[in-house]
């Protein structure tokens, strides 16, 4: 175990020392690989945001105690999965020096948009109309959810969390919905590349909004969908 140790904290240094040379060192990053990683972020950042929406980047520190080893190219890289938007991360990867090493970047986004917050204090089980919204320029990326810019689509919906003035309405806030209960009657639609099926089926459990439910056909054959609507499901094929 200690003859391992020692390689692994080998292998280690011979990624975060020079090998010859000066250490890169976090403060060191140059400013052309600086304005890619921030043109990187932002890129990843418009790819879930609204058109209009206005987007600010602030990048973060590598850890100071780091000595990178020399590297003629750095590449700036998405993490597979990261969602560009509130804290996270970009990979900066050396592929052209003497030894490879692989670090993250933190970075902060924010996204800035005109969506419906809350004009009072609203307690949780609060069934809102329009009265009680109002849109206003606020950061979308701050928090998980959806974001509403029509009030309709909120007019009668129940809140299942308290909201304070000013903060923006998400679909995380909201009670769901049932659309339908079990052993009704529901709209059937099938769709996939090029197509589009429609039928009936009796719901085999209640539909709750945006859940899976089991659907059961005439001929005694079950699929399963995702309840949309009231006494309609959906199944991707």
């Amino acid at each position: 175990m200690a003859s391992r140790t020692r390689a692994l904290g080998a292998g280690l240094a011979l990624c975060l020392a020079a090998t010859g040379g000066a250490a890169q060192t976090p403060s060191s990053l140059s400013p052309e690989l600086l304005s890619r990683v921030q043109a990187l972020a932002l890129a990843g950042a418009q790819a879930g945001a609204p058109p209009e929406a206005r987007i600010e980047v602030q990048l973060g520190q590598l850890d100071a105690r780091l000595r990178l080893a020399p590297c003629a190219q750095v590449q700036p890289y998405l993490p597979s999965g990261m969602k560009m938007w509130g804290r996270s991360r970009i990979g900066l990867r050396c592929v052209d020096g003497q030894a490879r090493w692989n670090v993250s970047l933190p970075v902060q986004v924010q996204v800035y948009a005109r969506v419906l917050v809350a004009t009072t204090a609203l307690p949780a089980g609060t069934v809102l109309s329009q009265a009680q919204l109002q849109v206003a320029d606020i950061d979308i990326a701050a928090e998980s959810g959806q974001v509403f810019t029509d009030a309709s689509l909120l007019d009668g919906r129940s809140l299942q969390r308290p909201l304070v003035v000013g903060e923006a309405v998400r679909s995380t806030d909201l009670k769901q919905r049932r659309w339908f209960a079990a052993g009704e009657r529901v709209q059937v639609l099938a769709s996939g590349t090029g197509y589009a099926i429609a039928s009936e089926g009796q719901a085999m459990e209640p539909g709750l909004e945006g859940q899976d439910v089991r659907i059961r056909f005439e001929n005694g054959r079950t699929v399963t969908g995702r309840a949309v609507g009231e006494r309609r499901v959906e199944v991707l094929l």
